[in-house]
This record gives C-alpha cells, sequence and structure tokens, in this order.
C-alpha cells in the first residue's frame, strides 16, 4: 500500500483528529468518512421521534414551497 503526503489546515487537521476513532489511522478515518453507505447499513439509526420531527419539518417546507408558488402565479397573473 502506497503512501501519500498532503497539506491540510490547522482547523481540517483540529475536526479530522476529533473524529479519529481510538486506534484509528488518519486514514482509517478518512476512508470511514468518505465511503457511501449502503441503506441496510444505517437502518435503525433513527428513533421514532427524530423521524416524527423530521416528517414535520419536511411538511412545513412543502407547505411554504406550495404557499411560495402559489403567490409566485398571481403575482404572474396580474
Amino acid at each position: 500500500m502506497g503512501s501519500r503526503t498532503i497539506s491540510v489546515s490547522d482547523e481540517a487537521y483540529a475536526r479530522l483528529k476529533s473524529l479519529k476513532k481510538p486506534g484509528e489511522s488518519f486514514s482509517d478515518t478518512i476512508n470511514r468518512l468518505t465511503s457511501r453507505r449502503r441503506l441496510s447499513e444505517i437502518a435503525g439509526v433513527l428513533d421514532d421521534e427524530d423521524i416524527k420531527v423530521i416528517e414535520r419539518a419536511v411538511a412545513a417546507i412543502r407547505s411554504r414551497s406550495r404557499e411560495r408558488i402559489t403567490e409566485m402565479v398571481t403575482e404572474m397573473s396580474d
């Protein structure tokens, strides 16, 4: 396995270091954070209350979007 030297800002290094798990190398951390996960790997992460909060937020956003679209159509009709 090869290796590369990269430059990162002090802020980026501190953030990466804070995300590093015990016994994990920086390469391991980067691979973990940048890997694509399957849906089955994250199933069960949210509990029922989290889901309800997200559903309410989505419903509110959709409602505001519909209102804005209606306003825009009304303005264009005038």
